[in-house]
């Protein structure tokens, strides 16, 4: 176990109390919010928001360029999505859960390969492709643009988009020296596949 623990947070040695804190924060508010989107509260959108509003500021000053866009994007589609959600008429929901059609699963792929298209310009353009992890950060930023986008749309495909991100993540953040931010991918995967669990029953039960 101290083997684990000093392999998870040796690499805050050298970072400074503050960044720490924020970045511990940045998880609960990130636990919470995906707490609360596998129960379909609202709430996931307003503990999202400071989640990805604090997780902006920490990857522009690790220059992780692609992960600071999906927070950026995370941001304005939870904008959306609250709005989305809570659209109500005569007091009924109007955007229960559903499945994903074959019109959104079409805009998903051009999502996912424009997202892809765009952080490879990034990084090919801003001089920051150091390491094979750049073509790791392009396939889940396409990944992640188009689970956020289903999970806007409330769409229960998203979570199975949302478990194999966060798999893929969870290495790449320990290699990236982010040990708590993977801890949190690992928390993130174990909820998402209870989430699809429990959206599958709102779902059959047509709540």
């Amino acid at each position: 176990m101290d083997a684990f623990t000093e392999f998870l947070f040796s690499s805050y040695k050298n970072i400074s109390t503050f960044n720490i804190i924020l970045e511990i924060t940045a998880v609960l508010f990130g636990f919470t919010s995906v707490y609360l989107a596998k129960k379909n509260h609202i709430g996931v959108y307003s503990t999202g928001m400071i989640s990805t509003g604090i997780y902006i500021f920490i990857l522009l000053n690790a220059n992780l360029y692609g992960d600071t866009i999906i927070n950026g994007y995370y941001f304005i589609m939870s904008i959306y999505g609250w709005y989305f959600w809570v659209q109500k008429k005569e007091g009924k929901t109007l955007n229960k859960i559903s499945n994903t059609t074959l019109k959104e699963i079409k805009i998903s792929f051009i999502i996912f390969s424009i997202s892809c298209i765009g952080i490879f310009l990034i990084y090919y353009f801003s001089n920051y492709w150091q390491s094979w992890t750049v073509y790791v950060d392009i396939f889940t930023t396409g990944i992640f643009f188009v689970a956020m986008w289903l999970m806007a749309k409330r769409k229960i495909e998203h979570w199975v988009l949302w478990i194999i991100a966060n798999i893929i993540s969870i290495p790449l953040y320990l290699y990236k020296d982010l040990g708590i931010t993977a801890f949190q991918y690992l928390i993130f995967t174990i909820i998402a596949i209870f989430g699809y669990k429990e959206w599958k029953k709102i779902l059959k039960t047509n709540y």
